[in-house]
Formats: structure tokens, C-alpha cells, sequence
């Protein structure tokens, strides 16, 4: 399986984040989650200010996308969790990050 993750600034106070899964054939549950996080230069630390998932069922792909709304002077970044499940194997996993991007 692959997954991947992306931010892109769409406007004077947006952004756009994406995160999909990919698995090699059809898989019984295939899944990713996707986390919106903003920087704290006060604390030197990332915080999650929004996430949205979407799990597919007996599928190979399964992808996600939102644009929100942010406040400017801030640095944003995404990250996301990928999953897919086939019959009683356990669920294997993987994660992708992006870097910051400001929105001035």
C-alpha cells in the first residue's frame, strides 16, 4: 500500500489539504485519515485544528480533500494516517507528512 498527503494554499485565508490510500489490488477496507495542524511559535509546537476520514469498503483507493479557512500569519502543515484491512490479517498501517506552508 502507498499513501500521500498534500496542503497547497487556495486563496488570501485558505487552504486545501488531500490524503489518499492506495493498496496494491482490492482489499476488504481501505482507509485514511487526514489531520490539519497549525504551528504555535509561543510554544515551538504543532496543534491539530481540524481532521476528516474516509473509509471505502472492497475498493483498491480511497482519497479525501477539504478546503478550510485559516487565519494568516501562521504556518500550516498536513498529516495523515493510511489503513487497509484484508480479511482476519491485521490492519496494516502507514503515515505521510507534508512541510509547513505560511499563509501571510
Amino acid at each position: 500500500m502507498d499513501g500521500q498527503c498534500s496542503i497547497s494554499k487556495t486563496g488570501t485565508k485558505r487552504i486545501y489539504a488531500y490524503g489518499s490510500t492506495t493498496a496494491n489490488h482490492t482489499v476488504d477496507a481501505i482507509a485514511v485519515i487526514v489531520y490539519v495542524d497549525q504551528y504555535n511559535e509561543s510554544d515551538g509546537k504543532w496543534h491539530q485544528i481540524d481532521a476528516f476520514s474516509k473509509k471505502v469498503e472492497n475498493d483498491y483507493y480511497s482519497a479525501i480533500s477539504k478546503s478550510i479557512q485559516v487565519d494568516r500569519g501562521y504556518y500550516y502543515r498536513v498529516h495523515a494516517d493510511h489503513f487497509v484491512r484484508m480479511g482476519e490479517e491485521p490492519i496494516e498501517e502507514t503515515c505521510s507528512l507534508t512541510d509547513g506552508i505560511l499563509v501571510p
